[in-house]
């Protein structure tokens, strides 16, 4: 866990850096970084990971709460951001966003073991694959193609926009009809390596975008409405919701409940960069909600 906090902290003060000394060049070369990270390295991560996963009897149900919670918190955050906030669509949908795409593989995973044992690194990984995957490259993704500025005035261009401009959907198609042989052990090898560039890339990026929004010369992370409605939805609320479903249905590996309490996903920022949602809100949203996070895990591991 210190070795991912660690890798957290030194790719937002890279980014943080960057911007201060290089400015406009530093925020081009984050569009870049986001958008090389949505066409290319997710898409190389799904399609050769998705094909080597091994489901176990049992968990089905717990996965299926999770949409659950999920879709419940998706729909307080756009009655919240519409009806009381009053938000502009695109805050609105990267109010969304933040909300149902979790940080279940960069920190979740590593918080499970820490906190939790090994023992429930399988659940864990079970959970990031196919409940927070999904919720990234086809919910997140269609959230942005309905909310964004970037993705066509009509109805029809926003769905092909979703369909024809979402890679790593594409790759988790491909991934989930072909055969296992698709992704032998050196492209497995690989994609996990890639999987920390996506870390550190998407932090750096976090960074970058911080830093741009600083006033005054120095950072600011102010607790508007729409983050503190993020941070209680994504933060509380998620979790709460996971663990009264299962007191009155079925229980869940304590994994489960961990990964919903997690931090928004850098996979959000990467969704409001190539959908043209508030990149303000996101950016800020992702930060407070991955300092709460961080901040409350380092507690539990010393208590």
């Amino acid at each position: 866990m210190a070795v991912v906090v660690a890798a957290i902290a030194a790719s937002v003060g890279g980014g943080l850096f960057a911007e201060h000394r290089l400015g406009e060049r530093a925020q081009a070369l984050s569009r870049h970084v986001l958008t090389v990270m949505f066409w290319v390295l997710y898409p190389f991560v799904i399609l050769f990971t998705l094909p080597r996963l091994h489901l176990t009897a049992g968990v089905g149900a717990g996965l299926v709460l999770g949409y659950v919670e999920l879709a419940i918190v998706g729909l307080a955050a756009y009655v919240v951001g519409t009806h009381v906030l009053r938000l502009a669509r695109p805050s609105v949908g990267a109010l969304i966003v933040v909300v149902v795409v979790v940080n279940t593989g960069y920190l979740g995973l590593p918080l499970v073991v820490a906190l939790l044992g090994t023992d429930q690194l399988g659940p864990a990984i079970v959970w990031d694959s196919l409940v927070s995957g999904p919720m990234f490259y086809v919910t997140g993704v269609a959230i942005g193609a309905a909310f964004g500025t970037q993705t066509g005035a009509s109805v029809r261009e926003r769905l092909r926009t979703f369909v024809l401009r979402n890679p790593p959907l594409i790759a988790a198609i491909v991934a989930l009809l072909a055969p296992a042989a698709i992704a032998p052990d050196v492209m497995v090898d690989a994609a996990h390596v890639v999987i920390y560039v996506l870390m550190v890339a998407g932090f750096f990026a976090l960074g970058v975008n911080l830093a741009a929004e600083a006033e005054g010369g120095f950072l600011r992370l102010p607790l508007t409405a729409p983050v503190a409605t993020a941070v209680v939805l994504r933060l509380l609320v998620a979790p709460a919701l996971l663990f009264g479903l299962s007191a009155i249905t079925v229980a869940v590996p304590d994994a489960y409940l961990l990964q919903a309490s997690m931090s928004s996903g850098v996979n959000s920022l990467v969704v409001a960069h190539n959908s043209g949602l508030d990149l303000q809100l996101t950016s800020s949203a992702l930060a407070w909600t991955t300092m709460l996070v961080i901040a409350v895990a380092i507690v539990a591991a010393l208590a």
